[in-house]
Order: structure tokens, then sequence, then C-alpha cells
């Protein structure tokens, strides 16, 4: 595998809930914090993004809400989880920061690419929340724009499902799993490995993604080492 120096993790917030299914699960909160630790310790620059659907999924969480607030109310969710998690990992003794675009008081910093960069050079995980601060756009497309706006050189997605099948591998016992797969190919057979938006901008800006699965034992240190067993998704 291609040595990595900066990248950006996407965790979704259900999976950080455990077995409970909504809010915090410590104990898996800390497993991720220990891991990102390791890899901040040899030198990797590390941001974070988190999605909010342990608290709330936007347009699906009401029938009732308009769309714009409920999409507020999940970037809400973002926020609280990453302060929640960034709180962990200094627990562990790591440096963090937590960035929004748009003003949370004191609580997070303002987004901007010369601070976030700044900080990771610095040797602090930073954390994306609020998504891209507009409704109608997903956490993945927030993940994709911080990426490409802080030159990552991978996006790395934790998932429930351990990489990008031909199908969905939980309804289709036969699913093909890819080993490697472009992302021109991901594109064409509408695979979701991210919503079509952010694949767009992935395939337009040449963003490669890491895609596996987040419960195996170590996955995250894994997925950068000879050990990877989920998919690359390249874009040369």
């Amino acid at each position: 595998m291609v040595k990595l120096k900066r990248i950006l993790l996407k965790l979704s917030g259900e999976a950080l809930s455990g077995d409970k299914g909504f809010g915090f699960d410590e104990e898996t909160c800390l497993a991720v914090a220990r891991q990102v630790k390791q890899l901040n310790d040899k030198g990797m620059e590390i941001a974070i993004v988190i999605g909010g659907g342990n608290f709330w999924r936007g347009r699906n969480s009401s029938k009732i809400i308009e769309r714009t607030k409920s999409d507020q109310i999940g970037m809400l969710g973002t926020v609280m989880n990453c302060i929640y998690v960034s709180e962990i990992f200094r627990t562990l003794g790591m440096k963090t920061e937590v960035f929004t675009p748009f003003l949370c008081g004191s609580f997070t910093a303002l987004f901007s690419k010369d601070a976030a960069v700044e900080a990771l050079e610095s040797g602090k995980i930073v954390f994306f929340a609020g998504g891209t601060g507009h409704p109608y756009f997903s956490t993945d497309t927030g993940t994709t724009l911080r990426a490409i706006e802080i030159d990552a050189d991978a996006i790395l997605l934790a998932k429930a499902v351990d990489g990008v099948y031909d199908s969905d591998p939980k309804t289709n016992p036969n699913a093909k799993k890819f080993d490697r797969i472009s992302i021109q190919e991901v594109v064409d057979r509408r695979l979701q490995v991210v919503d079509l938006t952010s694949t767009i901008m992935c395939m337009e800006n040449k963003m490669p993604m890491v895609v596996f699965g987040l419960n195996g034992q170590d996955s995250i240190v894994k997925a950068l080492s000879d050990e990877f067993n989920g998919t690359y998704v390249t874009v040369d």
C-alpha cells in the first residue's frame, strides 16, 4: 500500500453507539481513540468526520419537520459527537481541535483551511463537525469537501460493512466483494460507497477512498497496513 501522510477518517455515529444504537458507547470510542493514537504517534496527520446517526438521521427522522430544519438538527448531532469523541481522545494524551462551518460560541473553532492544516501539522487530531453547514448535503459530502480542502492523501471510510460489494451483502449472500475498484466503476454501477455527489467530487478531484469495517480488531490501523482486507477505491 502507498504510504499515506494525511488522512481523513469518516466514522458513523451509529458505530460509536455500540450495541445500544443510540448515544455513545465509551468503550467503542476508546477503542477508536487507541488506534488513532497509534497512527498519530507515528507522525500521521489525522482529520475526522463523524456522522450524527446515533442521534438524528436527517430527513428520515421525522415526517413532519421541514427538511432544512431536520438537516440542521443532524448537523448539531455531529457537533455533539465530535466534542465528545475529541474529549475521549484527550484522555489518552492527544491534542485535538474541533472545527465547524458556523459559529458555536466557544465550543468549536470556525473552519478555515489554513487553521485546519496548521493544526494538523502541529500534531493535533482535527475534527470537522457540522457537515458543510448547509441543508441537503450529507456528512459524506462534508467528508469529501474537507478531504479535498486539506489536501488529504485519502479518505478512510469505517463502515458497518467490510468493503465495497456489487450488491448489498445483507440481502444477497452471493454478493461479490471488490479488493480494488475504480471510482469510475463505482459511478457507473451506482454503488453506494458514499452518496453520488460525494463520489463525483472524489472522481473529479482524484481523491481515493479506503473502505473497511470498523468493528474488526484494530481495523483502522490495519486499513493502513498489509493486513488490510477491505476495498481500495482508486482514482487512476
